[in-house]
C-alpha cells in the first residue's frame, strides 16, 4: 500500500527517484540470481541491461510499437544474447568465468559505442517516445505524466518479483544453490552443472533486460554507457548492501544505494569516495548485509 501512495505524497524528483529504485531493484534481484543462489560472479551484466535498453528504444522510436510490446522485446532480445554468450561463458568458473563475463560485456558496449546507424553511436538514441499503454479493444492510458508511468513500472516490478520468488523456491532455485554449496556433489547424483548454470545465466539475464526496458520511456534517450562494466558494479553494490542469501536483499539494497547517492551528492562532489567507504563499513559491519540486521540467520550466514 506504501508503494501505490507514493505518487500521492512525493514531490515529482522523488517520484523519478523511485522509479529509478524500482528498476535497479529487478537488476539487481536477476544478478543475484547469478551470485547469491548459483555463486556466478558477472562483472558484464550490464551488457544484457543495455541490449534490453537499445531494444525498447529502437522498437518505440523507429517501428512505433505499443508500450507493452517494445518492454517485451527487452527481456527476449537480451535473454537470447545471454543464451549465446553463457554457452562459452559457463565452461568456465570464479575468475575466469567474471573475466570472461566482462569481455563479452565490453564488446556489446563497444558495439552499442560504433553501429552508429542503429545504436546513434556516443550520441545514443534520443528522443524516444513514452508511447502510451495500450491494448486494442481493451484500453489505452496515456504515458505523459510521470505518475502513470510510476505505477506501469511498478506492476511489472511486484510480478517479476513474485516470479523471481517462485523460482528460486522451485526445484530449480534448490538445484542452483546445491550447485553454489557443492558442485562436485550436485554433479555426483546425475544433475548437469552446466545446463543449470545456462538456465541461470539466461534468467539473469532476462530481469536485466527487462530492467533496461523500463528506461527509455523514462529518460527518452539510451546512451552506450548503460552498457558499460562500470554500470555492472551497480546490481553488486546493491545486492551486497542488501544481503546476498536474502530475498530481499538486492531490493532493500537498491533503495539504500539510490537515497546514499542522493543525499551525498547534495553534500560534495567527490561522492564516490563517499560511497565506497560508506559501502566498506557496511559490508564489514553487516556480512549479511543490511537485511542481516533483522535476521539473525542471515548474520551468521
Amino acid at each position: 500500500m506504501a508503494l501505490v501512495a507514493v505518487p500521492l505524497v512525493l514531490p515529482q524528483f522523488y517520484l523519478l527517484l523511485s522509479v529509478e529504485i524500482l528498476i535497479m531493484g529487478l537488476f539487481a534481484v536477476g544478478f543475484n540470481l547469478l551470485m547469491g543462489y548459483a555463486g556466478m560472479v558477472s562483472f558484464g551484466h550490464a551488457a544484457f541491461y543495455g541490449v534490453g535498453a537499445y531494444a525498447c528504444g529502437l522498437l518505440l522510436k523507429k517501428a512505433e510499437l505499443a508500450l507493452p510490446l517494445a518492454f517485451l522485446a527487452g527481456p527476449v532480445a537480451a535473454a537470447l544474447f545471454a543464451v549465446v554468450i553463457g554457452f562459452f561463458c559457463i565452461r568456465l568458473t570464479r575468475i575466469y568465468f567474471s573475466m570472461l563475463t566482462l569481455s563479452f560485456g565490453m564488446m556489446i558496449f563497444s558495439l552499442a559505442w560504433k553501429w552508429r546507424d542503429m545504436t546513434g553511436g556516443d550520441d545514443g538514441l534520443v528522443g524516444i517516445p513514452r508511447a502510451p499503454l495500450e491494448v486494442p479493444g481493451l484500453f489505452k492510458i496515456n504515458m505523459a505524466s510521470m505518475e502513470n508511468y510510476y505505477y506501469v513500472v511498478l506492476a511489472f516490478s511486484i510480478l517479476a518479483i513474485f516470479l523471481f520468488y517462485r523460482i528460486i523456491h522451485s526445484a530449480f532455485g534448490l538445484t542452483l544453490q546445491g550447485i553454489r554449496d557443492s558442485e562436485t556433489r550436485t554433479s555426483c547424483v546425475g544433475i548437469s552443472v552446466r545446463k543449470y548454470r545456462l538456465l541461470s545465466f539466461t534468467v539473469a539475464g532476462l530481469y536485466a533486460g527487462l530492467a533496461g526496458a523500463l528506461l527509455p520511456p523514462l529518460e527518452s534517450t539510451v546512451t552506450p554507457p548503460v552498457a558499460h562494466w562500470s554500470h555492472s558494479a551497480e546490481p553488486v553494490l546493491a545486492t551486497l548492501l542488501g544481503g546476498i542469501y536474502a530475498f530481499s536483499g538486492p531490493i532493500v539494497g537498491s533503495a539504500l544505494f539510490y537515497l546514499l547517492k542522493d543525499l551525498i551528492v547534495r553534500v560534495t562532489e567527490y561522492w564516490l569516495i563517499c560511497l565506497g567507504t560508506i559501502v566498506i563499513i557496511l559490508v564489514m559491519g553487516f556480512r549479511g548485509g543490511v537485511v542481516s540486521i533483522f535476521s539473525p540467520r542471515g548474520g551468521r550466514r
